[in-house]
């Protein structure tokens, strides 16, 4: 693993001994955590497969710049980052963005091209407010903790247990997930609530992988169906995880069933 930087943006990369394919996979994280979520597992096992891997961590995020003015940051910010970091790799990147990180994937596509894109619990292009009338009603409690996270309180950490997990999760690593995760941006939440949503009509279409998760508290598999529908793809969803999908108990299946769709298409 080699920690680095691209300008003010921390970037985790993992290189195979070997490497066995021309592109690239960049990843993107969703709200409230930075690129370390990917690589608990994700990184080193594509890197394993032969894979090069980059994981950035958003401005305001992680080690990225200007944490303390994380909520003056927009969508369209996190997207400048991602263009910055892929431009600097050596190949045309594959993206593969979880949640926020799936919409910011997005809306990358109305200015960028990429050789493929992989969407796991993402944020539909209709935005968040379907998700969030959802927790309204029946998960109220976990919506207001949801709201208390994003303002940098102290919340219980089966909050985070709830909203992330549903196959059993070791103590110790909920704990270090949990002093991991961060504030959000309030610009970037509202962004992806009404005001800057994805336009289909405007994206480039490179092949697209959508990946839901069955027990998904935060983006059900209503919303990742809707996102799929929108671009003319078949939802796939994993049926004993949660929103977490690369930190269950289970997340080399779906590592698994992304490789496996990256080689069909032999990039």
């Amino acid at each position: 693993m080699n920690n680095t930087r691209f300008g003010e943006l921390e970037v985790l990369c993992h290189a195979p001994e070997q490497p066995a394919h021309e592109h690239p996979l960049l990843f993107i994280h969703g709200a409230y955590v930075s690129a370390w979520c990917w690589e608990e597992h994700f990184q080193p096992w594509f890197a394993r497969q032969g894979w090069t891997t980059y994981a950035v961590s958003l401005s305001g995020h992680g080690r990225s710049r200007n944490r303390a003015h994380l909520d003056t940051y927009s969508i369209d910010d996190y997207v400048r980052d991602v263009a910055e970091v892929a431009a600097k790799l050596p190949a045309p990147p594959v993206l593969i963005g979880h949640s926020m990180g799936g919409l910011v994937v997005q809306k990358y596509l109305e200015r960028h091209d990429a050789p493929a894109v992989v969407l796991m619990s993402s944020v539909p292009p209709q935005g968040l407010m379907g998700s969030a009338m959802g927790l309204m009603f029946k998960r109220p409690s976990l919506l207001s903790d949801l709201n208390r996270i994003m303002a940098g309180d102290d919340v219980d950490i089966d909050s985070l247990r709830e909203a992330l997990f549903h196959q059993p999760v070791d103590a110790d690593a909920l704990q270090r997930y949990y002093r991991l995760s961060q504030p959000e941006s309030h610009r970037a939440i509202w962004d992806m609530s009404l005001f800057n949503l994805p336009q289909p009509g405007r994206m480039h279409r490179p092949p697209m992988l959508v990946l839901g998760a069955r027990h998904d508290a935060l983006i059900p598999p209503d919303q990742v169906h809707m996102t799929a529908l929108t671009y003319g793809e078949q939802a796939e969803i994993f049926p004993n995880v949660g929103h977490g999908m690369m930190l269950e108990h289970d997340w080399e299946l779906i590592a698994m069933r992304i490789d496996a769709w990256l080689k069909e298409r032999r990039l």
